[in-house]
């Protein structure tokens, strides 16, 4: 957890051992699942359903994309009244489908996703530096 200047919190959740995966060079793009939510005076989910609505979400599509290692979380922050969960990938357009099918069931949700070339694996290493690990 880290404190914001405007004295909101974000919890940071970071991915360790996954270097055989980023060493394959195979995930070479980071995708961000971003879901705007509403916000309680520390920049945490107001509502307690949805915040359990967006742990079950979670959950559903780590499982989805790990299971063949299509995509990986690396971190998930949560905090100033968004969640984002990042995932390294290998395919877009599987992800993309994927991400679709796994989501059918629920309603519309607040979520934009935002994908980019990241084939040094950056944002993560940025993670783990806040972390305070070495890759």
């Amino acid at each position: 957890m880290s404190e914001n200047e405007d004295g909101t919190y974000t919890f940071i959740s970071g991915r360790s051992n996954i270097d055989a995966f980023i060493a394959s060079g195979k995930l070479r793009q980071r995708l961000e699942v971003v879901w705007n939510y509403k916000a309680d005076e520390k920049g945490l989910p107001a509502d307690d359903k949805e915040a359990q609505l967006m742990e079950e979400v979670g959950d559903k599509l780590r499982a989805a994309m790990e299971k063949d290692k299509l995509a990986i979380v690396t971190g998930v922050y949560t905090g100033q009244g968004k969640r984002e969960t990042n995932f390294i990938c290998r395919n877009l357009e599987a992800f993309g489908q994927r991400l679709n099918d796994t989501l059918s069931e629920y309603p519309q949700l607040p979520i934009v996703i935002n994908a980019y070339d990241d084939p040094e694996n950056e944002e993560y290493k940025e993670l783990l530096e806040l972390k305070g690990e070495e890759d």
